[in-house]
């Protein structure tokens, strides 16, 4: 393996191994350290029944693949996805505020590790734990019928 090949290797292994140490079922992802500093992709707004305001941000993998257009995204690409109840502003209601917090969700990309699910890994959490296998089963399925010519991602660029 070349040195760039491992050094990246290793980057991606630390990144998405460290943290609060509840991995996800079935796929071992957990929550990145220092996640909340990566940069912003895109915000997004999920209607009813969700109802929900999103940020979604990416390490720095993940960042130049989106500025250089590059589908399918590299091995090392990770995705974190905030989500929070969306709520009228009580300052100035024409305003949306995020409320009560409810998912941090994980996608990592290791085309050799999930091969089988189109090189992703999912983690969804509640409260910085994981959800349970049943839902994390659902994952993938709902990515590959909405976006498979995306590279399994929903989220579009918005520079």
């Amino acid at each position: 393996m070349a040195i760039a090949s491992c050094a990246a290797a290793a980057a991606l292994a630390a990144e998405t191994n460290v943290g609060n140490g509840d991995a996800s079922p079935i796929y071992g992802v957990t929550i990145p350290q220092g996640y909340r500093q990566w940069q912003p992709i895109a915000p997004a707004q999920e209607a009813e029944p969700l109802n929900e305001l999103r940020a979604v941000l990416g390490n720095a993998v993940a960042i130049k693949a989106y500025a250089d257009g590059a589908l399918p995204f590299p091995d090392g690409t990770v995705l974190a996805k905030l989500a929070w109840k969306h709520v009228t502003s009580p300052e100035f209601e024409p305003a949306s505020v995020p409320g009560a917090a409810t998912t941090v969700q994980i996608m990592v990309k290791d085309s050799r590790k999930y091969a089988a699910t189109g090189g992703w890994g999912f983690g969804r959490f509640v409260a910085g734990k994981p959800v349970d296998e049943a839902q994390h089963r659902t994952c993938f399925a709902c990515h590959e019928a909405r976006v498979k010519g995306h590279d399994y991602v929903f989220t579009r660029w918005a520079p």
